[in-house]
């Protein structure tokens, strides 16, 4: 099989970060306003995680895309901003990473609205594609992305190169729990308590995953979180990653614009 990538490259690798800040923890329950301890893992990616990461980006020279959530956005517009003068992409992720309800469409048509008001107003940026909070779509989520002008979602997990959704111009650009550092490293006493993982076993699975990827020429989509990655020995991680995969001759590096404009251009040919 001949992969589908520009200049005969055998594969798509699209780093992404989902920079949700204190937004993940206030939309599950706003009782951690009031909770320091809590709260200050997520103000972490924040803090600390975006800069670090920034800094990884500028020095390796890749691509990436921030998905953010609007909540985000407002409270922590220089951090959004840096994001967005350093030239990566941005797109959007809901407005408090509220997850999509299907029996509550007003709801998810709001957050959707405030999310996208707030990329405009505080950032100026009009998303070219829609990362939903927990992947969780509604069979109103599409038209509320086209609607608002995206021609790209980057959420589903039926695929391992990206596909249009049938009767739509919308591109997906597919995702897996395994490409994702939250399962591996998120922890909470009493949310999520369970067993952190080195960043070495995660280092073999996005390895080999890659490597899988690089041989099948589909879609390398990794997801992370500032507050996640953004710890030193998983930033050294993600830089051993990273360099690893400039090992391999023809790989794409893309943005999730990218690559969705690019597909929809090969549908056209």
């Amino acid at each position: 099989m001949v992969a589908p990538w520009p200049n005969d490259a055998r594969v798509a690798v699209m780093f992404t970060f989902d920079f949700d800040a204190e937004s993940g923890w206030l939309s599950r329950d706003p009782s951690p306003r009031d909770r320091p301890g809590v709260i200050s893992q997520g103000t972490y990616g924040a803090k600390v995680g975006v800069p670090r990461i920034l800094d990884l980006l500028k020095a390796e020279n890749v691509p990436a895309t921030f998905f953010i959530p609007g909540w985000v956005v407002e409270h922590h517009p220089d951090k959004a901003k840096m994001i967005r003068d350093a030239g990566y992409e941005i797109g959007h992720h809901g407005y408090l990473h509220e997850r999509a309800k299907p029996e509550d469409p007003e709801g998810e048509k709001r957050g959707f609205e405030l999310g996208m008001k707030a990329l405009e107003s505080v950032l100026g940026v009009r998303p070219a594609g829609y990362r939903s909070p927990g992947w969780d779509l509604t069979p109103i989520t599409l038209d509320l992305v086209k609607q608002h002008g995206m021609f790209y979602s980057s959420n589903l997990m039926d695929d391992v190169f990206p596909y249009v959704h049938p009767g739509t111009s919308i591109v997906e650009l597919p995702v897996q729990w395994d490409l994702d550092d939250a399962p591996f490293f998120m922890f909470h006493p009493t949310l999520l308590n369970r067993p952190m993982n080195s960043p070495e076993i995660v280092y073999g699975i996005w390895r080999d995953e890659f490597l899988g990827m690089y041989e099948w020429g589909g879609l390398f989509n990794l997801t992370c979180h500032p507050q996640v990655i953004g710890h030193p020995s998983r930033l050294l991680m993600l830089r051993r990653l990273i360099r690893f995969i400039k090992e391999h001759a023809r790989v794409w590096w893309a943005t999730g614009r990218d690559v969705a404009q690019h597909w929809l251009a090969r549908g056209r040919a």
